[in-house]
Formats: C-alpha cells, structure tokens, sequence
C-alpha cells in the first residue's frame, strides 16, 4: 500500500494489491476441503472490483454490494478520483469535498470491516486522496476510528486546525494515548522497577538491612552438615560467605533520563509513543526525566510530561532537523553523566554538523552516560534512515536500530543496568 509499501497509486495493480489487502478479513472464510464454485466467484469479484464482473459472472447484492461501493469508493476511481457517498456497487459517485459525505463512508467502513482494517483505509484515504484537511471538521473526527497514524496527522494539522475543533481533536487524541498507556504503562513500570531495585540491592549491609531469603538461596552451596550429639539426628547450618541486602529507600532519583526526539514529519508515531512513554517514566520517583523535541529549533516539554496530550499538542511535526543542536542542549543539562541514559529517537538525517553531532555522542558516553539511538520508536519497524550516520554511531558504541513499543522497556531496563542492549536481528532493520 502506498505509505506502507511504496505502491503506485495510479497503477492498476498496485490498487489491486491495496484493495486485496483492504478485503482481505472480509472475504476470509474458514477453510474447507472444497469452496463451491459460486463462492469462488464471490471472492474474486469482491478482491478484484467492478473490472471483474463480466469476467467473473457474478453480481453482488445485499452486504456484499455495500462493501464492494465502500472499497471502490477508495479504490476504484484512481489517484484522482475522490470517492463518496454509500457503497451502492456504482463507480460514479465520490467522496468529494464534503465532510459530511465522508463521515457516512467513515461509518460504512466501520460497519463492514474490522478495526485493524478500517484503520489501513483511513490512512490510505488520507494519502492518495488528499482528505487531510477534511479533519479540521469536527464531525468528521467523530467519525474517525482513532489510532496512532491519525493522531500524527492531526498533530501535522495543529497550527492550521480552526478553534471549534481543536476541543473535538484533543479528544480523539486522549482517546488514542489513554489506550497507549494501559497497553504499555504496567510493563514498563515493572520492567524498570526490577532494573532499578536491582542496581540498588547492598552486598554488605548492615544486621537490620540483610535479605535473608535471598541471602539463603545464595549460600545453599555452603550448607555444612553437623552431626546430632548423643544419636540426636543431624543437623546442618548455612555459612553465609555473601549477604544480601535490600536497597535503601531514597528520596532522589537513582537515574536520569533523557528522551530526545526528532518531530520531523516521518517520525510523528514515534512522537507519540515518546511522549506516552515520556509520561510513564515521569511518573516514576526513582527516575529524573526529560523530554526534548526538535527539528531546526530545540524545545524542553519536560514540564509538561503530567499530560502527554499537552506534550503532543506543543509539538510541531515537520521541518529540518538538527541534530547537533538538540544533542548541545541534552548535554547542557546533564550532572550525573555515571547515572544518565540519553535516547536519541531519530531517523539520522542531520540538517545541523555531522562531526559536531558524532564528537557529542563521544563525549557523553566518554563521561559516563549510556547512549540509546532508536531509529523509531513505533510498530512499524526501520523506517528510511541514514545509513552512513547509523554506522558511525555505531563504531561509537551506541548502535542505532527501530525499536517497537512493546520491546522499549527491555531496551530502558538493559540501558539502566549497563548491560548489552537487546538489539534486534540486522534483517528486521532493513
């Protein structure tokens, strides 16, 4: 699909490949040791569109016909064509310019199709036919099925968004960043917790501070048995050669954190989830956390982090990047370079010093800090990324590679405990 896999609009197949895809939960059938004829022909009329109905034989009626109208209404007028209207099985109606049209598509499309696939055609109707500015309608995002992809186009659409739907968009919005947060926040939590309590654990503490659970299974191997006096049965005893400790309550955060994140215009899911994750981290007393978004310009949203709505809503996606600049002001604020993890979020085009950035990196982690490069945080994988800049971080120690949301926290709790980074396989990144 095009936005998804580089497809041609405008080529015959390439609308087939997308329409396929699109149908494909709605023509799936479980399988079967033989698939009637007529079925067969329903299938193909239903992937291949009107084009085929000649050569199919094979007239849709009822559901199948409303279904058939709103794919063709995306699908089967090309690049040009603005598809509209209820899905009827007719070929010349379009969604044209009226939002009001689209919201009855936007509802018929939920009505026929499940999520997952109602969310790939939102997109698609957004990109090849030019609909972004239909989401300044507020009856138009009420019709939406939200998702991350919808709010980074809305967040591209800020500045631009009239006042009576800024109300309606910032509800889509929370919508979407309050199922992000009870996807990934308990996790998160947990994961970094045990990372933390693990850093903080005393190896010669003090009689009231000894974990004697953990203090026993650690020196089973020097179980001593005794033998009983006057035929009393034996005994034993453990000889505790290392005691454990629990770590001490401390009131200052035992890590500092610093999420640097590019809002250009191809990292806005990235964005998102850097701002959800931002607001988990911040919510965390054992943790100091920064959040910094930049293109050409720099901007601090740290004290923001509270509401990562508010955080989306102060960032604007689009323009150049500088890199160096960003990673200038990271390092400015950084006191405990030994207790500090910097996330760099970037696809590595730098529009800034390509040696100036690189000599930063160096220096930080020279003094100490643990460098994280991920060049996305979204479930999409490896976007388009600089290859050459990839590589020379890399030599640098701080190899960059996407990271999806659900492997983020392993990549924090590896990065808090200085060990090796669990980096995907090369082939995932490509």
């Amino acid at each position: 699909m095009r936005g998804h896999g580089g497809t041609d609009p405008t080529d015959p197949k390439g609308e087939t490949m997308e329409r396929t895809t699109a149908q494909a939960s709605a023509t799936a059938r479980p399988a079967a040791p033989h698939v009637p004829d007529a079925e067969r022909l329903r299938r193909w009329r239903m992937v291949l569109g009107a084009d085929s109905a000649d050569s199919t034989g094979r007239a849709l009626t009822g559901q199948d016909a409303a279904m058939d109208g709103a794919l063709d209404a995306l699908y089967g007028g090309g690049a040009g064509k603005k598809p509209g209207g209820r899905g009827s099985g007719g070929r010349s109606a379009g969604l044209g310019a009226s939002a009001p049209s689209v919201a009855r598509w936007l509802g018929d499309i939920r009505t026929y199709f499940p999520s997952s696939v109602v969310q790939v055609m939102q997109r698609d109707a957004i990109d090849r036919l030019g609909l972004a500015a239909l989401l300044l309608e507020p009856e138009m995002l009420e019709a939406v099925e939200a998702d991350v992809h919808l709010v980074g186009t809305l967040l591209s659409l800020n500045k631009a968004m009239p006042e009576t739907t800024k109300e309606t968009a910032r509800a889509v919005v929370r919508k979407v960043v309050e199922d992000l947060e009870k996807r990934l926040e308990s996790r998160t939590r947990a994961t970094l917790t045990g990372a933390l309590d693990r850093l903080a654990r005393i190896s010669r503490p003090r009689h009231r501070d000894i974990d004697w659970n953990r203090t026993i299974r650690a020196n089973l191997k020097n179980y001593l048995p005794v033998p009983g006096a006057d035929g009393a049965p034996p005994t034993g005893t453990i000889v505790p050669e290392r005691l454990i400790g629990y770590g001490r309550a401390s009131r200052s955060a035992k890590k500092d954190i610093v999420l640097c994140v590019d809002q250009s215009g191809s990292m806005a899911a990235s964005v998102v989830y850097a701002s959800v994750f931002g607001a988990v981290l911040a919510s965390m007393r054992t943790l100091s956390t920064r959040l910094v978004v930049f293109d050409t310009a720099v901007v601090d949203l740290t004290d923001q982090l509270d509401d990562p709505v508010d955080v989306l809503f102060g960032t604007q996606l689009g323009g150049g990047t500088d890199i160096n600049r960003a990673l200038a002001y990271c390092q400015s604020k950084i006191t405990r370079p030994a207790d500090t993890v910097v996330v760099l979020v970037s696809d590595l085009y730098e529009g800034g010093i390509r040696d100036e950035m690189l000599k930063r990196v160096a220096a930080m982690k020279a003094s100490g800090v643990q460098f994280v490069t991920l060049l996305a945080l979204s479930d999409e994988g490896a976007p388009a990324y600089d290859h050459e800049h990839a590589a020379a971080l890399g030599a640098l120690g701080a190899p960059a590679f996407a990271c999806t949301p659900d492997a983020f926290p392993d990549v924090m709790a590896a990065a808090i405990e200085k060990r090796p980074l669990p980096i995907p396989d090369k082939e995932t990144q490509q």
